[in-house]
């Protein structure tokens, strides 16, 4: 590269940068302070870049950016009010399931609202040309949202560092717990912050419309590159996001300069997953404060209802007699489903494990038996044994780096490393199609009926929840549970916590990856949507909404969750935010899934 042509990518490095501090500035806030995963952070982004093209046409650029940030900060607000108020005291990943509604109802109201097209906002006035810098073009625009973002951390750090409001912030990122017991009114803070994180990522969307049009698509793009801002800079931390924030913009930069523009997928995932396992708290963030309260204790996993799963057996083993071909399509995802919610509530439940990137080995699984099949010409019964095979040495791989860390920091590292996976699966054309994907990937003849493969589906399906179920009860499984509720207290007696995490964590992506063999086999084809963020967080909807702290909650979870969303989606248009509303009113009715209603209403 030219010297002319580094200044101008080191410039283009700090516009892309400026551009994701904006949005991950209000996600640091919010998360520092509430620890909530706000998965509806990206949808307050999109909001904002609609709002603004809407206003835009009325009232002007200008104008439009300050009231799509206002609108956006007031809808923020109501959402922590009327939503996330009644559920801080809810496990997080319950409240992550509820954020994940949010998303979903948020996407159906833009579609309602503006179409499914994409809307192309206008240029900023004023801005539109292009300065020479080193003898080459840069555009304007670039140059004021530079400006804008560290004029933007400025102004936080002066609010954060010279106001007593922010000093109550930066208390209650510290230490929440002593912040109460001063007598300071969390709540009306919460809604305070909430509603500035949500201002700023209305801000952030605004100010992008004249570089990228808005699509329903952005929710999601815009919470992942957040999430690793934030968690790279350290929770709670201003400076550690502008920092990450900056060196991510000129990691991208520099690989589309190089010649490496396929980098660029994964490329701040990679750098999550080395600060992770280099500093796990982040650039700039802190270990959090012990809890002084007494930890929670989760009460003892009830023995499996074997009674009820063979009643269950029977009934699925019937079903091609009075089933159609459809019928049976469904079950078999349903089952599929099940085995892959299962294998997640594993490590999550007993665990003590959240995983945010679980469809990496539902994934790779898949693509191990279809590239066995298509590329090795190995018959498919092999094929689909290879399958839970490749998907646990994935995960023996990347879990050895991820049950070194605890909380939300091993589970945006386990996100890491699914996103490294899925950019190597969407960009590698001659392995894995590309994103294209791989097609003809057709079971035996001896399986070629849906009934004979819904037979077999059903066979491993079962035998896999089974043995899960009968792993959970064993020594094994007692010593794991024993290090998810007293680390401390397991070591001390002589079991080794972080070699049975890691050992769980395996076995957990070997039966991920079963399911995900059994799913291509079933479909025909696969594609790297199977690896994707939404995959992940579906599975963890799954288990969430049949109960984590319950041994059979996942399955009826699955079921349900699966049968919503074929059903919504072909009798209702705005099948989305069908599925949102049903989530949150589980969330706000049953917080403990399926299985804690069950347990109330038998209770009584």
């Amino acid at each position: 590269m030219s010297g002319s042509a580094v200044v101008l990518q080191f410039l283009n490095g700090l516009a892309g940068g400026s551009s994701l501090f904006l949005v991950a500035a209000g996600l640091s806030l919010i998360f520092g302070v509430s620890r909530i995963v706000n998965f509806a952070h990206g949808s307050l982004y999109m909001l904002g870049m609609y709002l603004a093209v809407s206003l835009s046409g009325r009232v002007g650029f200008w104008l439009a950016m300050p009231l799509a940030a206002a609108g956006i900060g007031l809808l923020g607000a109501l959402l922590e009010i009327m939503l996330l108020r009644r559920i801080y005291r809810a496990p997080e990943l319950l409240q992550l399931l509820a954020t994940f509604a949010v998303v979903l109802v948020v996407r159906d109201a833009a579609l309602w609202a503006w179409g499914p097209a994409d809307l192309l906002g206008p240029r900023a006035p004023g801005f539109a040309g292009a300065t020479l810098i080193a003898g080459r073009a840069f555009p304007d625009y670039d140059l004021l949202l530079i400006a804008l973002g560290l004029l933007v951390f400025g102004a936080l750090q002066l609010l954060l560092s010279s106001t007593k409001w922010g000093v109550l912030v930066r208390a209650a990122t510290e230490d929440r717990e002593m912040l109460g017991a001063l007598g300071v009114n969390q709540r009306l803070l919460f809604t305070c912050v909430f509603a500035l994180g949500a201002a700023l990522a209305g801000l952030g969307g605004a100010l992008a419309i004249p570089r990228e049009p808005a699509s329903l698509g952005l929710d999601l793009a815009a919470i992942s590159d957040a999430f690793v801002v934030v968690v790279v800079g350290g929770l709670g931390s201003i400076p550690g996001a502008l920092l990450a924030a900056l060196l991510i913009g000129e990691i991208k930069a520099f690989c589309v300069g190089l010649g490496l523009s396929k980098l660029t997928l994964g490329a701040e995932f990679i750098v999550m997953a080395v600060v992770l396992m280099a500093r796990p708290s982040g650039l700039f963030g802190r270990p959090q404060a012990a809890p002084r309260a007494p930890a929670s204790s989760e009460p003892p996993l009830p023995p499996p209802p074997w009674k009820t799963a063979a009643a269950a057996l029977i009934v699925l083993a019937l079903a091609p007699l009075f089933a159609d071909d459809y019928g049976l399509v469904l079950l078999n995802d349903i089952l599929v489903f099940a085995l892959l919610a299962a294998s997640l509530h594993f490590i999550l439940g007993p665990g003590g494990m959240a995983s945010f990137g679980h469809a990496a080995y539902f994934g790779i699984g898949a693509y191990a038996a279809a590239i066995a099949v298509l590329r090795g010409a190995l018959p498919m019964e092999l094929s689909l044994a290879i399958a839970p095979a490749a998907a646990a040495l994935a995960a023996a791989l990347f879990g050895w780096f991820c049950v070194r860390l605890s909380g939300i920091y091993l589970a945006m590292l386990t996100l890491a490393f699914a996103q490294i996976a899925w950019s190597v699966t969407f960009q590698w054309d001659a392995v894995t199609g590309g994103s294209n994907g791989l097609i003809g990937v057709w079971p035996a003849s001896w399986l070629s009926s849906r009934g004979a493969y819904y037979g077999a589906t059903l066979a491993c399906c079962a035998s896999g929840i089974a043995l899960l179920w009968r792993i959970l009860h064993s020594p094994f499984g007692y010593s794991l549970r024993a290090g998810r509720d007293s680390p401390l207290r397991a070591a001390a007696i002589g079991i080794d916590v972080r070699r049975r995490q890691w050992i769980a964590f395996t076995a957990a992506g070997a039966f991920a990856g079963l399911a995900g063999g059994l799913y291509a086999f079933s479909k025909g084809s696969i594609s790297p949507e199977m690896l994707s963020v939404p995959r992940s967080v579906d599975a963890l909807a799954m288990v969430l909404l049949g109960g984590v702290q319950t041994i059979a909650g996942p399955l009826p979870g699955a079921a349900l969750f699966t049968w919503l969303g074929d059903t919504a989606s072909r009798s209702f248009e705005y099948w989305r935010a069908a599925i949102g509303a049903v989530l949150l009113l589980l969330v706000l009715v049953s917080p403990q899934g399926l299985g804690g209603l069950a347990r109330w209403r038998s209770s009584r």
